[in-house]
């Protein structure tokens, strides 16, 4: 394996598939099949996945919901996309462990960085949920940082696209894939496939991303495998088209 340890940053906001709301099941299981099929391989896996399926968050200041109050709310959200994500695992026979950044010790064990390493060592999914436990911090920065603080290889966020482009590649069929980039550029550009915040984690302690298609079967374990998919950021990439 080209990955022994990875940390697989997913949408929740996926999960609806075409539904307008909620989480379509053949999507859900499509995602616990991608884990079994590296989990199989030996990869130590841990998994970060949003809420934008049941709640998005304050995005206009006509909202009467306060920006923290939303943001924990967000959080709950990534909670019970955590719970149904390991129900689904655990249907396919893959041993998990929902670990949440907010306290809730009937569904879910807190966070405890030891702890989640041993999990991992054992062969389990851990699955992180509720961010990093504060308001104004996206999903993205929580994956970048559980990511760093288990050691993880790399960081693989799947997405609908194989990659990052030049441009949003659904408004103009003319964007340009790239399949290296480096942190630098990638800022210097404005190419939105993680917050900041995380991107400089990243950047910071050299942990290179991967942004590929997961909804391509087999595309993880081929990425785990060391075959060249989708775009890889890291902090010594040109770009390269």
């Amino acid at each position: 394996m080209m990955y022994s340890r990875v940390l697989l940053k997913l949408s929740g906001e996926a999960l609806m598939g075409k539904k307008e709301f909620g989480i379509d099941n053949q999507i859900l299981l499509h995602y616990a099949e991608e884990i079994k099929s590296i989990q199989r391989l030996g990869a130590e896996v841990a998994v970060v996945i949003g809420g934008g399926n049941i709640y998005r968050g304050v995005s206009n200041d006509q909202s009467v919901i306060e920006r923290v109050q939303g943001d924990y709310m967000g959080m709950l959200a990534t909670v019970i996309n955590g719970m149904a994500l390991q129900s689904s695992l655990e249907s396919i026979g893959v041993y998990t462990r929902l670990i949440s950044a907010i306290e809730m010790k009937e569904i879910a064990e807190p966070y405890i960085r030891r702890r989640a390493i041993r999990h991992l060592e054992k062969g389990r999914v851990v699955l992180f949920s509720a961010g990093t436990g504060n308001p104004y911090f996206t999903t993205d920065s929580a994956a970048a940082l559980r990511a760093n603080e288990i050691s993880a290889d790399v960081i693989l966020k799947g997405t609908k696209v194989d990659g990052i482009y030049s441009e949003d590649p659904m408004i103009n069929p003319k964007a340009v894939k790239y399949d290296k980039i480096n942190f630098e550029e990638a800022i210097d550009k404005g190419l939105k496939v993680m917050d900041r915040t995380a991107f400089t984690l990243c950047q910071e302690n050299n942990l290179p991303i991967i942004v590929f298609n997961i909804y391509e079967k087999g595309n993880l374990q081929k990425i785990v495998n060391g075959e060249a998919l989708g775009t890889i950021v890291d902090n010594f990439a040109a770009v390269e088209k």
